[in-house]
């Protein structure tokens, strides 16, 4: 059952705290599920997660709320072995992950809306001055006195680990770009403690050495790690970077595996290098996510600033500047400092698909060049930061010049830079330095939330997985809270392919040029683009690839997705208690057939990234010691004086006036 009380005002009007955007409150342990069909054999051991927001303040009506904000839920499908040789039965379980901001949440019955600010109140154009610093210091009071006598739970990390789970070195990791990495427990989804680059909380034992932020004032700054780390399928090197709001704003690390030491490179590899400064960063931006191929490492430096020096210009503590320039700079892997700028239209990424090297007869002497390939989702402007956040994107102030104009939209987009720039040769078809050879789309239609299958990461894979809408243009998608009806497989390789044959308009250009509704109608069977269609009405989320065993192919296996059915909703709009969401599986080399379907004992709320955990990484967790756990109620801890009465009366009226 759950820990806390169902707070929610039924009837928000938010669109993204309504309908099935709106949070759960029950939790649940492994719990059986029924199902239809055949569950593959090779799910059987393994399990997945979906990580998400689910606030757990939700008190306050016409609150500012956000997409990205609320406290992070994983839930979980775990395939239990049965008897039967190959045989599983599916198990639902859903948990809090138990931050420090969520425990003091509970604990502190006052409050009514949450601690940390929502993304809505930092980037809405409305938001005044005075609202922003109220909102940040009441956040910096209720921190403070989180510290103080009478708490149940202390905040020293302000991270809520609501974005996305992954696997490293025998710990999985619940992420968030305001904090270090959480690690939890798999396959009940418990949580075990803040990871710090060394070493989680609850592992016992003690590293002394200083791991993501090092040591200093701003190391609690400097440890704020990308929601979206890389794991490398060879070396098993798990990277990340740091975005920071002081100088040089984006730090680096690279997290070695102990599992993976066959070798004296491996050996040296095995030196974890943590908080290494990377230069050239212009401002503190928002940079959610980044590029990593075998070799090479890319930050995008875009003009989305996530700083709070805007509040001196008038602008939004997150702004984005239509008139800006897109920064791409790309560094040998173990070298940060040797980082290279390439620089071209301004746009949003918040997902990159992959990164791969390859090589290329280029200019005039048909010499063979190194480049580096990135697949990403492109946005053409922040439209979708405002509308997660339920607000109308400003307008640009200035005149946007011809050439940076384009229409709305969010494709998968291709990019191949030129590494290292040529330096000893006259040719001046190359002459120009950190060249970005190809830029432009490889699909017309709406793509965002990019996957692929694991082992081919890093490398050129064939195919790329991931969300579109149908029956729509993806502007008017924004105009109401962004729905997934249809899940999309790209054959990126002859995509690229044919655009490397005859190059489409640099950045504006697409190859494929049909729309949704001409790529369903096409009955090519090696059509590049497969699209499956949820029936109407019917919604998913961010599918994951599980591959068969022994597969033919890179696409045979399965797609795992969770889906809602908006039938349920009620006249209002608003989700039944009696509202359930089912997991489909869906065969990812047709994209039609539907295998098995799993019935689970409530609805999951629309959330963002999850990622598939195999047996073999389930059994090879490391031990653990303690959990995080509940707090003890106060009066089981504490002295009842005349004093404490006094004080805890004047901390009460404190959370109150902060409430």
């Amino acid at each position: 059952m759950s820990p806390v009380k169902s707070k929610i005002f039924k009837n928000y009007p938010h669109p993204y705290l309504s309908g099935n955007f709106a949070p759960v409150y029950r939790v649940l342990p492994l719990t059986s599920c029924s199902f239809t069909g055949v569950i593959p054999p090779e799910l059987a051991g393994g399990e997945y997660v979906r990580n998400g927001g689910n606030p757990v303040m939700n008190e306050t009506q016409g609150r500012d709320a956000h997409w990205f904000d609320g406290d992070g839920m994983l839930s979980g499908v775990a395939f239990r072995r049965t008897s039967v040789e190959g045989r599983s039965e599916p198990e639902f379980v859903n948990q809090y992950i138990l931050t420090d901001v969520f425990l003091s949440t509970i604990m502190s019955p006052a409050l009514k809306t949450p601690i940390l600010p929502s993304i809505t109140t930092l980037v809405s154009p409305l938001s005044s001055l005075l609202t922003i610093l109220l909102s940040i210091l009441r956040t910096i009071v209720l921190v403070a006195l989180s510290n103080l006598p009478g708490s149940q739970q202390i905040i020293k990390k302000i991270s809520v680990a609501n974005t996305a789970v992954l696997y490293h070195d025998g710990r999985a990791l619940a992420t968030c770009e305001s904090g270090v990495p959480m690690r939890i427990s798999l396959p009940g989804l418990e949580t075990v403690g803040w990871f710090n680059g060394r070493q989680s909380e609850g592992e016992g034992g003690h590293d002394p050495d200083p791991g993501f932020g090092g040591k200093g004032f701003l190391s609690f700054m400097k440890e704020w790690t990308t929601a979206h780390p890389r794991v490398d399928p060879k070396t098993l090197e798990l990277l990340l970077f740091h975005s920071t709001f002081v100088p040089p704003y984006v730090h680096y690390s690279i997290v070695p595996s102990t599992l993976r030491r066959g070798s004296e490179d491996a050996l040296q590899r095995c030196r974890p290098v943590l908080n290494a400064p990377v230069p050239g960063v212009r401002s503190a931006t928002m940079m959610h996510d980044f590029g990593v191929s075998s070799t090479h490492t890319i930050i995008m430096d875009l003009p989305l600033s996530l700083d709070p020096l805007n509040l001196v210009n008038n602008l939004p503590v997150v702004s984005y500047d239509p008139n800006g320039r897109s920064r791409f700079g790309i560094f040998p892997r173990y070298q940060p400092s040797r980082i290279m700028w390439f620089e071209t239209n301004p746009c949003c990424i918040f997902h990159t698909a992959n990164s791969w090297n390859s090589t290329v007869v280029a200019g005039k002497l048909k010499i063979e060049v190194s480049v580096l390939n990135l697949l990403a989702c492109r946005l053409t402007s922040a439209v979708l930061v405002y509308n997660a956040g339920d607000l109308a994107a400003p307008v640009p102030l200035g005149a946007i010049p011809a050439f940076q104009k384009e229409e709305e939209q969010c494709r998968l987009y291709f990019y191949q830079f030129r590494i290292p720039p040529p330096l000893h040769f006259d040719d001046n078809d190359l002459c120009e330095q950190n060249m970005i050879l190809h830029q432009w789309a490889l699909s017309a239609i709406p793509f965002e939330f990019p996957s692929l299958r694991d082992s081919v990461s890093m490398s050129a894979a064939k195919f790329v997985y991931g969300c579109s809408v149908a029956g729509a243009t993806f502007g008017a998608a924004l105009g109401r809270a962004v729905k997934i009806n249809s899940l999309v497989k790209i054959n990126v390789e002859t995509l690229i392919e044919k655009g490397l044959r005859s190059a489409p308009t640099q950045i504006t250009g697409c190859v494929d040029q049909r729309n949704m509704e001409e790529i369903l109608t096409s009955e090519d069977p090696d059509d590049p683009i497969k699209v499956f269609k949820m029936p109407e009405g019917w919604y998913a989320q961010e599918p994951r690839f599980v591959p068969r065993d022994h597969g033919n192919s890179e696409d045979d296996g399965w797609l795992l997705s969770y889906v809602f059915d908006e039938a349920q909703l009620d006249s209002t709009g608003e989700c039944p208690m009696s509202a359930k969401s089912e997991m489909w599986i869906i065969d990812a080399k047709n994209m039609n057939d539907v295998v098995a379907k799993v019935y689970l004992p409530q609805r999951i709320p629309y959330g963002l990234h999850g990622n598939w955990f195999s047996e073999e990484q389930i059994q090879n967790q490391r031990p653990v010691e303690r959990l995080r756990t509940l707090p003890p109620a106060l009066g089981e801890t504490e002295p009842v004086t005349p004093a404490w009465r006094c004080w805890m009366g004047l901390r009460g009226w404190l959370e109150m006036v902060l409430s």
